[in-house]
């Protein structure tokens, strides 16, 4: 065993502590044939201005510092004010976990409380829980409620505007359970989930066996989805309606999901200022009606008073709890997001309504300049005619990843071409402006688009 450090008498004391007699001793317990009978292939120490020119030189080697990316499809940039990384990363934050014991957690429980409260008035719900894992997990976990809420109904309804990786979750989850999972076509005119085949799923099969509809807004392509019109419909059949949020700075803008008629209202909060980056860390949220909160998974932060009349903050729920509830858990999928959504916390104490409806305006302001300087160039159109926020779905006189492929050549990384996902959509490219972007990156995409064509 060389590999052991080679300090003789470190080692020599280390052995006599523990009463054994050699270096095998202490591995015995390890069957000789998954031993590593070698040093371990890690270069020599280096001193800390070694590193970080080893660092610099490996990150030169990547194209992501000179790119202009456009990327949205479900992960947004959004400016994040430099105070949020200073509040955050102090210790009591970093270091806390579950809250199970107030008396010593109460700015742990007053941000959960903060958070739910800001969540209920954008979603227009009654009340929201902490957080969950992500976007997709929040939408799974929105039919699981669904069917616990209305029993005997195997039917789910998910719109094809759905994001494809939330759909994949939702399959995942309910793969093996008493589901029926069902797809909704598109307007191929408008981008919004179609009406008329909503109506018809909706009085197909037995007589009331949809459990829900899942709508996503705005939906995978961009496109803002008529919710109210959908939820008439849902309802009428007796079917619950889900609406899953991935970019919920539209929020600021849109009339709150709840106020049009969903029962619950789900998604990702990473665009409340939650840097981009490679698969996390997202924020999953959940929000519904005050008579549905006993089925809603994750854990409740509530304000009471002390015995002395103070004001303190408490777990008031905690029905997913596996260690509580057990198999009685309404979800066994624990975790705790609590960093993440005092980063949200912090972004939305900061910008408040005002603010972060300017951002969201600024945003439906460099969409529309990108629309305008699309329709004058050649090769290019909308792929769908209904609104949007800050994403296009658009389609290209040639195949969407070529057209991509070009515009990398250019350093423009200008979207994500739909065919991954969706064949028949092969010549459709997704973009997202942000307010990150300037009117000079935008013309700088036409630019790259245009000879792309």
């Amino acid at each position: 065993m060389r590999f052991i450090p080679n300090n003789e008498p470190a080692r020599r004391a280390m052995l006599a502590e523990l009463g054994l007699p050699g270096i095998d001793a202490l591995f015995a317990s390890i069957p000789p044939d998954v031993r590593l009978e070698r040093p371990l292939r890690i270069p020599p120490g280096m001193a800390e201005d070694e590193q970080l020119r080893l660092f610099d030189q490996l990150a030169a080697r990547n194209e992501a510092p000179g790119l202009l990316s456009f990327l949205g499809a479900g992960s947004y940039p959004h400016y994040t004010p430099l105070v949020i990384d200073s509040l955050i990363q102090r210790a009591e934050f970093f270091t806390a976990y579950t809250p199970y014991q107030p008396e010593i957690a109460q700015g742990t429980l007053q941000a959960i409380f903060e958070f739910q409260t800001f969540m209920t008035h954008l979603t227009g719900m009654e009340v929201a829980n902490a957080s969950v894992y992500d976007g997709a997990s929040a939408t799974a976990e929105a039919v699981l409620m669904a069917q616990r809420l209305v029993r005997g109904r195997p039917r789910v309804l998910l719109a094809q505007s759905l994001h494809p990786h939330y759909r994949r979750v939702v399959e995942t989850h309910t793969r093996f359970l008493d589901v029926e999972l069902e797809t909704l076509p598109t307007d191929p005119a408008n981008g919004r989930l179609e009406l008329d085949a909503l109506e018809a799923a909706l009085g197909s099969g037995s007589h009331g066996d949809v459990a829900c509809v899942v709508l996503q807004q705005p939906n995978f392509y961009g496109v803002i989805e008529d919710v109210a019109a959908v939820a008439e419909r849902a309802k009428a059949a007796g079917a619950l309606l889900a609406v899953s949020v991935t970019e919920a700075l539209s929020l600021a803008l849109l009339e709150p999901p709840g106020a049009q008629g969903a029962d619950i209202v789900c998604g990702e909060a990473q665009s409340f200022g939650v840097p981009t980056a490679y698969g996390g860390p997202y924020l999953g949220f959940m929000a519904a009606r005050d008579a549905h909160k006993r089925q809603l998974p994750g854990r409740i932060a509530g304000e009471t008073l002390d015995a002395d009349g103070r004001r303190g903050y408490v777990l008031t729920l905690a029905t997913r709890e596996q260690h509580i509830r057990r198999e009685k858990a309404t979800s066994n999928l624990c975790t705790n997001q609590n960093l993440v959504m005092l980063h949200a916390l912090i972004y939305l104490t900061l910008l408040g309504r005002a603010g972060l409806e300017e951002v969201a305006r600024r945003n439906v302001s460099l969409l529309a300049y990108l629309r305008g300087e699309l329709a004058r160039l050649a090769g290019y159109a909308p792929a769908f005619g209904g609104p949007a926020f800050n994403e296009l779905a658009l389609r290209c006189s040639r195949p969407a990843a070529e057209v991509a492929e070009r515009c990398l050549r250019r350093g423009v990384l200008p979207g994500v071409a739909l065919g991954r996902w969706e064949p028949e959509r092969s010549h459709v490219l997704l973009l997202a402006v942000t307010e990150t972007k300037t009117k000079a990156d935008v013309d700088a995409l036409v630019a790259a688009l245009r000879e792309a064509a």
